[in-house]
């Protein structure tokens, strides 16, 4: 069977093609946006990408449409689609009924942290010897791939809160009926789809609802509008973790350096195990206890959970260094909320012997492009001794603001170049410089390491 793919490059998207050519799927599919990982991840299962959605795509003798949530009436290949009457289905939808069906999913849902929290559960019962398959929207280092079938029953996957598609406005995740779910943080996001918190919380849970009485849900012990969602109803026995030493959570995490990179587990007040990894932030700490404790209903023991995070490699593009030049760091950070952003900062903060922070940030989320999180930027950046934002094309609102909030260590720019050149010239021995977007930025990482490796550069 041939299936083609509508926007085949998202992350969710690419990682089901993925998943599809595994099951023995023809996959083709096309795409106007296309840059790395995943990009080079569909060349190397040599995936057949076209470029662009033009209705003569639709002539590739395809089967079954495949339409990501990026497809939206008035597309001309979308409209073409229709018109045509041709058989269409959501990528969830494709997910639910061909992957799936039948296998214990450990789905991981939340604001921030998914991408993360389902790599760390991922690589946990790989280490453990489960052979998992996943889906995550990001690639995990451990694997160097964002998508596999697996080799049980146990499936994880990053459960996404955005739609479906343009005709099924229901958040993906009610397509993949969890066993175990991780709900690891709430706040309010995505405004282009949702009006406020209390919808995201609706969809919430509709999740709760899916997932079994003999199932198991994990939440944080403190998080506010999660205790709301499960006050409308829960049917689901609940296991709650905290970074806190008060309170009655379940599992807990000590901190033995403050940034992060060395903490003790505890489970029913029991200590367990000590994680020590190359990670910094209490965020990470937090998306570690999510992932032992999701792990742990498995059957993994917290003591091989830990052992398995303390090789844990990371995930690309999440505080992923790039390279060094002239002892000048460059993070690639896949930053979408004033939350994330602050959170990444303050962990870089915390580690020892860190130089000057730069930060270097486009507000890419369709949210940030919509000026709602606007006047919580400012203060997300903070933490960095310099920052830099970036004006993109089409913004609904000027960035001048923030830099007017904070005029004596931040600035305005609408010119990638410009950023490159700015950067360069103001480099220091042992700057940090972490550039946060959830985007490709124009390539901005290796040109920038390339300026920095210029002879003339010194710093």
């Amino acid at each position: 069977m041939h299936i083609h793919i509508l926007g085949i490059c998202g992350t969710f998207m690419g990682s089901l093609a993925i998943l599809a050519r595994e099951l023995g799927f023809q996959v083709s599919g096309c795409d106007q946006n296309v840059y790395p990982p995943m990009s080079t991840q569909l060349e190397a299962a040599n995936i057949e990408l076209m470029e662009g959605f033009r209705p003569e795509h639709l002539d590739c003798g395809a089967d079954l449409f495949v339409v990501g949530n990026a497809m939206a009436r008035g597309n001309p290949i979308v409209e073409a689609l229709l018109n045509r009457q041709l058989p269409y289905v959501s990528g969830p939808q494709w997910l639910a009924d061909h992957v799936l069906q039948g296998r214990w999913v450990l789905a991981c849902a939340g604001t921030h942290g998914k991408t993360t929290t389902s790599s760390m559960l991922a690589w946990i019962l790989d280490y453990a010897g489960m052979a998992p398959g996943f889906l995550i929207g990001g690639v995990p280092g451990n694997f160097g791939l964002s998508a596999r079938l697996g080799e049980t029953d146990f499936f994880v996957i990053e459960a996404d809160e955005y739609d479906t598609a343009f005709f099924d406005k229901r958040s993906k995740f009610i397509h993949y009926r969890p066993r175990t779910a991780i709900l690891n943080n709430l706040e309010f996001d995505h405004a282009d789809i949702f009006p406020d918190l209390e919808a995201i919380q609706r969809q919430f849970h509709h999740l709760v609802r899916t997932v079994p009485a003999q199932g198991l849900l994990i939440t944080p012990e403190a998080d506010q509008a999660l205790n709301q969602v499960l006050s409308l109803g829960c049917w689901t026995p609940v296991e709650t973790f905290s970074t806190l030493e008060e309170g009655a959570a379940s599992w807990k995490a000590r901190l033995e350096k403050a940034d992060g990179s060395c903490f003790q587990v505890l489970y029913q007040g029991r200590e367990l195990a000590s994680v020590t990894w190359k990670h910094t932030g209490v965020h990470n700490v937090h998306n570690a206890l999510a992932a032992i404790a999701a792990a742990h209903h498995v059957g993994v023991v917290a003591e091989v959970a830990v052992e398995a995070l303390c090789r844990f490699d990371g995930v690309k593009r999440r505080m992923e260094v790039r390279g060094q030049v002239r002892d000048v760091t460059v993070y690639d950070d896949f930053a979408h909320h004033p939350t994330a952003i602050a959170s990444t900062l303050e962990g870089l903060r915390q580690k020892e012997g860190v130089g000057r922070i730069v930060a270097v940030i486009e507000p890419r989320s369709n949210t940030m492009r919509m000026g709602v999180h606007g006047e919580n930027l400012s203060h997300a950046a903070s933490v960095a001794d310099r920052v830099f934002w970036y004006q993109p094309e089409g913004q609904d609102w000027g960035v001048n603001a923030l830099v007017q909030a904070d005029f004596e260590k931040a600035s305005q720019h609408s010119s990638v170049q410009d950023l490159i050149d700015t950067l360069v010239a103001e480099s220091q021995a042992g700057d940090q410089v972490v550039i946060m977007s959830n985007g490709g930025f124009e390539g901005i990482h290796d040109r920038l390491l390339m300026a920095l490796d210029k002879p003339e550069v010194t710093n």
